[in-house]
């Protein structure tokens, strides 16, 4: 699936800013930064990954900045880029 650069989210406590773009290597390479990277990094990973392949995602370069946001937003955040990169609607 093709991917261009997109955003979605904020930067307000609670939420989390995802920008995905392009990649030329095989996979997805998610750089995050996060105020509770040590405690829920890998889980705010986990989840990114998941959403972006149920989308079809399968080689993007994303970056994630939280602010604290709760899986439900991080997947909601992750679906809008997604489909904003994509032109695929999800909800059609």
């Amino acid at each position: 699936m093709e991917v261009k650069k997109a955003f979605a989210g904020t930067l307000e406590s609670g939420d989390i800013m995802i920008q995905i773009e392009p990649s030329d290597k095989e996979g997805l390479q998610i750089n995050l930064d996060s105020t509770v990277a040590y405690q829920f990094g890998e889980q705010i990973k986990k989840v990114i990954v998941e959403t972006l392949k149920d989308l079809g995602v399968e080689n993007a370069i994303v970056t994630a900045t939280d602010k604290g946001a709760l899986d439900c937003t991080i997947r909601a955040r992750v679906t809008a880029a997604a489909v904003r990169s994509t032109g695929k609607d999800v909800w059609a």
